[in-house]
């Protein structure tokens, strides 16, 4: 749960629900169920960028860019990777 606003998707507008879904296109079916979901299903981490869509499809879309199957990298490393940046990074989410 975030602690900043945020717009659920029942008030979403095209432009918002047209960045959700296309950020969402780009992640491997793996990924296609969220791990700490909202009331109505996003990810926390995506919700709390729902006031700039832009953003949000810019920051996600880009990790699910680097997410693509098609790229030499195991989901094994994948998860490497983003637990050794978020232990870099002090983070904790």
């Amino acid at each position: 749960m975030t602690w900043i606003r945020t717009i659920p998707l029942s008030e979403a507008s095209e432009d918002l629900l047209r960045a959700m879904e296309s950020q969402r296109s780009l992640y491997p079916i793996e990924y296609a169920t969220p791990v700490h979901p909202t009331d109505d299903g996003t990810a926390g981490i995506v919700a709390s960028h729902s006031l700039i869509p832009d953003a949000l499809f810019h920051a996600f879309g880009t990790f699910g860019a680097l997410m693509s199957p098609e790229l030499p990298l195991t989901r094994r490393q994948h998860e490497m990777i983003t637990t050794m940046v978020s232990v870099t990074n002090r983070c904790f989410y």
